[in-house]
């Protein structure tokens, strides 16, 4: 029988193991969790990394954060901001699994609220309990296998409790035990950096809105600025930051094999400002929409600049733009 080449991959459904590879990076961070400035606990006997609610967390957590979303499939790294930016420090994200890796892994699909206490959870995790529509639509949603570990970042300013591991790993189909979390907040240093390496998900997840076959994505790299933590417990402001970062400074790169006409039919689409509430810092508009994530206007949530380059036809487009004056709003500048 006939090996399969690497370029045969992507269209006999062979692909990464994604909860694996989390499960190994997590193994990492828990090992380094002093290194990282981040505390390691047992709560109902499910492992928690606190990355920054308690603790003062780190950028290197940041990353670990990010790569811990995106299931190990990702490079996540700093680099310098480009002269255009207003802050220092843009947090850089190139994967050749963006499907698996972006939508499979590092989108906040799952509301989780357990009486009084409230995340957006991410992470591989959320394909175990396999709840969404997009996963479903993209084949992602499965059953855990026999001593699989659901792994998952959840966005909050508190510490889960006891009730609500049980109730993550009861929907998930594992025990306590085999479940692996890492909790950070907006506010934080690693909260912030895992929220805006959410570049390129952000595109593949607008695309997916416009009903673009986005598993026609071959590979994509995006980048966002790091902006100013929000102070301390100042939730709102920690969003409205980091999805200003996005929404006005974030710019993609996908590569993309398929038809020009399909290509050509949502390109000028995707950008941020493409929506009517484009224009003014994400902390207004949520304020307006009474802090409900579920009335802004979906086609907001999508990168600033967007560029898709056909392989087939070796054709490149470009649309959007950075929105220097919202950003300096945002942040404080």
């Amino acid at each position: 029988m006939k090996s399969a080449t690497p370029d045969d991959l992507p269209r006999t459904g062979v692909k990464p193991d994604l909860s694996r590879s989390a499960s190994q990076c997590f193994e990492s961070l828990w090992s380094r969790a002093i290194e990282l400035r981040s505390v390691p606990l047992t709560i109902a006997g499910a492992r928690v990394l606190d990355a920054g609610v308690t603790c003062s967390g780190s950028l290197e957590a940041g990353l670990g954060l990010a790569r811990l979303c995106l299931g190990d499939l990702a490079n996540v790294r700093y680099v310098p901001a480009t002269a255009d930016d207003l802050v220092g420090l843009s947090v850089a994200i190139q994967t050749d699994h963006p499907v698996l890796s972006c939508l499979g892994g590092q989108y906040a699909g799952w509301p989780v609220s357990v009486d009084d206490y409230f995340a957006m959870a991410s992470g591989p995790m959320r394909c175990l309990r396999g709840k969404e529509a997009m996963l479903e639509e993209l084949q992602l949603s499965r059953t855990a296998n026999e001593g699989e570990f659901a792994v998952g970042v959840l966005e909050s300013d508190k510490l889960p409790g006891d009730d609500v591991m049980e109730a993550i790993a009861d929907e998930c189909g594992v025990d306590p035990s085999r479940l692996c979390l890492a909790v950070a907040p907006s506010t934080s240093i690693a909260g912030s950096a895992q929220v805006v390496s959410r570049s390129v998900e952000t595109a593949l997840h607008k695309l997916h809105a416009l009903e673009f076959d986005v598993t026609r994505v071959v590979s994509a790299h995006g980048d966002a600025p790091l902006p100013p933590p929000a102070k301390k417990g100042d939730t709102i402001g920690g969003i409205g930051r980091t999805n200003d970062a996005m929404l006005y400074g974030a710019r993609v790169s996908l590569w993309v094999d398929a038809e020009d006409d399909a290509i050509e039919s949502v390109a000028a689409k995707v950008p941020s400002e493409s929506s009517e509430d484009h224009g003014r810092p994400f902390a207004e508009i949520f304020k307006e929409y009474e802090y409900d994530f579920y009335r802004v206007d979906p086609m907001l949530f999508s990168p600033a600049v967007v560029t898709i380059h056909s392989l087939q036809s070796g054709r490149t487009w470009r649309h959007g733009q950075i929105s220097l004056d919202v950003m300096r709003k945002s942040f404080g500048l």
